[in-house]
């Protein structure tokens, strides 16, 4: 695990990458010079197993460039446009004004100008979504620390120019904030003055670099692809001291001395688990000592019913994280190890190099800042029902145990009694079902990522039908684990346009139970075919026979397309209700 690389680094570091046939559509636009910025994020992509094709609008050039339903932009149709605007050029225009009340009310101006381009972009038919960089803070100290009541004070427009971003943001959907400042807080050298005069390089190029990786990483969180469970270890990660050896009375938890540092590490860890994040434990300890300050120490945060999956034994770490890996069901690439000990974090680094683990510091005061830098935890979404996650897990793994009392698979999908609901979108749902095409990646036919607009449209569209899927069993609720969208083609046909379920209910027969609702509804409004399609990503192996399973006749002259004669269609046998 590593903190950003400089331009030079990154360069070097993205030509040992071999990408796979994963093209993304990047436009930046920029009033100032993006070259290296451009540069480095075509490098930060093939890093993140993306192939790039960036499209860079001319210098200063962003609203001609939108406003031309001609230009080169729409002509290159981008998945993600970033408008980047250097607060030193906005700074110019805004000494240009000569009245104080037209001072004041700049930050208004820059909320219109930001409005308007994402209407011009809609209306022009561009639905790429929209990573608005924030604009830097810069105080020129001419009202110094008055000017919170300065109104015509350039730095106290530019807070409330970042809060209209804020404002827009939330009531946009597909359009996200940068946030520049939070890369900048931490350098002194961020700006190179003689490049700024000269050749109007705005930053450095090492915080071009440090730009880029932040937007990648952000990019892959768009695109489904961010950590979803954090591992923690126990003994002096999680509390000072040895639980074995110090009992629960010794350990170092708490408001006193290097005991905040643990406190403090928890409370993050809880606030990660309140946003959906698997908290998951992996200790080289006796399950039940392991566990005694979870459930005594009054001092503790973190509680066992934070834990998803709870591993204490003195097996190797490795081999406990696949175990966690497989109660989970998620991939190794979506997990975040933090150890103490060195020996233990290199072990986990050799034989499992898809997960996550960042070098700690020696000093534990120095673990939350350290974690916190690192943005280990990106993410595109969220929604009330992350919420619900651990119980969700922990549901999981007594399902797990289940296994292990019955000798067949039908015998355990019976003793599941599960219970299953499938409607077409609701409104409530919205957010879940957007938030599901964003996060699945496995169990999904064509990996279509949509916002909430695009639901909504669905919802109101009489060109499409959709079906979400809501499952329990006796253990609990999964709550919406599944959708499905249908596009019609003409009078008897429609298409799969998606198809996507969560993998926390595989091998549940979902599929088949869901088909068989599919084919009922569409024979009501007298269809005839179904036509399917796979496209594969580096993830979706999963379902690449899925349309085989489900009865779909598969072109011979394109293994990819697929279509089912309803006529021909015979229920599923499935064992939910």
């Amino acid at each position: 695990m590593e903190s950003s690389l400089s331009f030079r680094e990154l360069n070097k570091k993205a030509k040992t990458y071999k990408t796979p046939e994963t093209t993304i559509r990047i436009a930046v636009l920029g009033n100032h010079t993006t070259t290296f910025f451009s540069k480095s994020l075509a490098n930060s992509l093939k890093i993140a197993n993306f192939d790039p094709e960036i499209f860079e609008s001319d210098y200063d050039q962003i609203d001609i460039t939108i406003i031309d339903n001609e230009s080169k932009l729409y002509k290159f149709n981008p998945e993600i446009i970033i408008l980047f605007e250097s607060t030193l050029k906005i700074k110019d225009n805004f000494y240009s004004l000569s009245e104080n009340s037209s001072r004041s009310n700049f930050n208004l101006d820059v909320q219109n100008s930001v409005q308007n381009r994402i209407s011009i972009l809609r209306a022009n038919g561009c639905q790429a979504k929209i990573i608005n960089f924030s604009y830097e803070l810069i105080d020129d100290n001419l009202y110094g620390n008055l000017f919170s009541k300065a109104s015509h004070s350039f730095y106290n427009q530019l807070w409330k120019i970042n809060n209209n971003l804020i404002d827009i943001s939330q009531n946009t959907d597909d359009f996200f904030i940068f946030d520049v400042n939070k890369y900048l807080k931490d350098s002194n050298d961020y700006r190179d003055w003689p490049s700024y005069i000269n050749s109007d390089l705005h930053y450095s190029i090492d915080t071009f670099a440090k730009f880029s990786q932040g937007v990648a990483t952000f990019i892959k969180a768009i695109k489904g692809s961010f950590n979803k469970c954090l591992i923690l270890d126990l003994d002096n990660t999680t509390w000072g001291g040895i639980i074995g050896d110090d009992g629960i009375e010794n350990i170092q938890i708490g408001s006193l001395g290097i005991g905040k540092a643990f406190t403090k590490l928890q409370k993050w860890a809880k606030e990660l688990k309140n946003r959906g994040i698997i908290l998951a434990i992996c200790s080289k300890n006796t399950e039940n000592i392991a566990k005694d300050p979870f459930i005594n120490h009054e001092e503790m945060v973190l509680r066992l019913d934070d834990i998803s999956v709870f591993v204490a034994n003195w097996k190797n770490k490795a081999d406990n994280i696949r175990y966690i890996k497989d109660v989970l069901n998620i991939g190794l690439d979506s997990m975040v190890f933090i150890d103490d000990n060195p020996a233990e974090r290199d072990i986990v680094r050799q034989v499992l190099p898809e997960v996550k683990v960042p070098e700690l510091p020696e000093d534990p005061a120095l673990y939350l800042p350290f974690l916190s830098s690192l943005n280990l935890f990106e993410t595109a979404s969220y929604s009330e029902n992350d919420k619900d996650r651990t119980s969700q897990y922990q549901q999981e793994a007594e399902r797990k145990k289940l296994v292990n009392t019955v000798t067949n698979m039908d015998d355990y999908l019976k003793s599941l009694e599960m219970v299953g609901e499938i409607t077409d979108f609701q409104i409530d749902d919205i957010p879940r079902l957007a938030q599901l095409t964003q996060r699945s990646n496995q169990f999904n036919l064509r990996t279509k990522r949509y916002g909430e607009n695009d639901i909504s449209n669905m919802v109101e569209s009489k060109n499409h039908i959709t079906f979400s899927v809501k499952l329990k069993d006796k253990f609990g609720d999964y709550g919406l684990i599944s959708l499905i969208i249908l596009e019609r083609k003409n009078e008897n046909t429609f298409f799969i346009d998606t198809w996507l379920m969560s993998c926390r209910v595989l091998k549940r027969q979902v599929e088949y139970y869901a088909m068989n609702k599919l084919v009922d509804e569409l024979k009501k409004i007298n269809c005839e075919f179904i036509l399917g399609e796979y496209l594969e990503t580096p993830k979706n192996n999963l379902v690449a026979d899925l349309l085989d399973k489900l009865s779909f006749d598969k072109d011979i002259k394109n293994n990819n397309q697929y279509k089912l004669n309803l006529e021909n269609f015979k229920t599923f046998k499935n064992y939910i209700s």
